[in-house]
């Protein structure tokens, strides 16, 4: 199988272009390398089955070659991260939506299956606490910046399905959960990450918000699995799939954990919102999926639990530092 992910350098991109090549599969890459880096693709670049292109998927030009020559389409180009959101709003309704609707022209163009990574964000306000994919979708205002991501990824979903029900592609809707892991970075507001690299230095660990939020994290691997085995099961075309870890924790917990884990001299800082996004945002209080759809379809399940996602991602930062 040849392989086409847009954003393929970034976190999960990288994950998953690493895993297709393992398993034999070739793997072509596009990434504007806006939030991706070429170090994520550094250890399989040379492969010789993968092949790197740099660009925007915005670019139809450029994409329409790209997707042609491919059997399927793993779309997770996105602007990410609640820090990047506030700060470049545009950037990220003109990537989220311009650029799903072209790859979404393509894959039809040319009867190319497509996966395309959506996000938790999606739910935004409501409170039915574990969320089904059926579940309504209740969002704040439009003065608020913040829900222009959860807004782009609905009309991604909204795309994804009508191309589905109005021309038959094939088209699988993945919702992703907090996933973490290796090569995430906290640049972008990523809580992890940033707790970790704060903890390993011995800095104050800088917790916005009360604390109190909770989140249940989904290690990168068992997501890459997932979005795999939905890509090879015709039963999951035209539908939309939670991919989360039931394992919830608060924020504040999350911190105390990390602090524990690293053995690091860190306090706790609360910040408030205001001060880290420079301008009020609102948040979830709780964060959890359902995720017995997904199980039911393929028999997916996460096998990775926090404290075993936590010990790589400090391993790997402590390799970093050195």
């Amino acid at each position: 199988m040849k392989a086409f992910i847009t954003g393929g350098a970034g976190f999960i991109g990288s994950h998953l272009a690493e895993r297709l090549l393992k398993e034999g599969n070739k793997v072509l890459v596009i990434d504007n390398l806006s939030t991706g880096s070429l170090k994520n693709i550094e250890s399989f670049k040379e492969h010789s089955g993968f092949e790197f292109v740099e660009g925007d998927i915005r670019n139809a030009e450029l994409m329409e070659p790209l997707v042609g020559q491919s059997e399927v389409i793993f779309h997770l180009a996105a602007a990410v991260g609640v820090k990047l959101i506030v700060e470049d709003p545009v950037h990220t309704i003109e990537t989220n939506i311009g650029g799903t609707e072209i790859v979404l022209d393509i894959a039809n163009k040319f009867g190319k299956k497509i996966l395309i990574a959506s996000s938790s964000e999606v739910y935004g306000k409501n409170k039915a606490v574990p969320f089904c994919e059926d579940d309504d979708i209740v969002l704040g205002s439009t003065s608020v910046s913040r829900w222009s991501y959860a807004c782009s990824k609905a009309i991604d979903e909204f795309l994804g399905l009508a191309f589905y029900q109005q021309y038959g592609l094939s088209v699988v809707i993945g919702r992703f959960f907090n996933t973490i892991g290796p090569r995430q970075t906290g640049q972008y507001g990523m809580v992890v990450p940033r707790f970790v690299q704060r903890a390993l230095r011995n800095e104050p660990v800088l917790i916005y918000g009360t604390g109190k939020q909770t989140r249940c994290f989904c290690y990168v691997a068992d997501l890459v699995e997932a979005i795999i085995s939905l890509m090879n099961c015709k039963q999951a075309e035209g539908r939309v799939y939670n991919i989360g870890s039931n394992e919830e924790i608060a924020i504040e917990d999350l911190a105390d954990k990390i602090i524990e884990m690293t053995g690091s001299k860190s306090k706790k800082q609360f910040v408030s919102y205001e001060v880290a996004y420079g301008r009020p945002i609102e948040d979830m209080m709780r964060r959890v999926p359902n995720v017995e759809r997904i199980k039911k379809t393929i028999g997916w399940e996460p096998k990775t639990i926090l404290t075993e996602m936590l010990q790589t991602i400090i391993d790997s930062e402590k390799r970093k530092m050195d």
